[in-house]
């Protein structure tokens, strides 16, 4: 179980880096997953695989709120009726 062990300080700080560096390329490509492949690898190849599936929800949890707080709150089954 050796990716078990808690990474170090250098470990997330460069896990982080990683993270931050896809997810501005993500930003400038609007979320071209395909244009930051490289630094997608990256990603995944510092972080953890716990951490990977963590900050991808939490990406798309943050775009969701992101969503709500520039076009509002939309229920769905709303969106049929006029």
């Amino acid at each position: 179980a050796a990716g078990m062990a808690a990474p170090t300080m250098e470990e997330r700080k460069a896990c982080w880096g990683a993270r931050d560096e896809f997810w501005r390329c993500l930003d400038s490509h609007g979320d071209d997953a395909a244009k930051c492949e490289k630094l997608r690898r990256a990603f995944e190849a510092r972080c953890p695989q716990q951490w990977v599936k963590h900050f991808d929800k939490r990406r798309d949890f943050l775009k969701y709120k992101k969503k709500l707080e520039t076009e509002g709150f939309q229920p769905p089954e709303a969106a049929g009726k006029s």
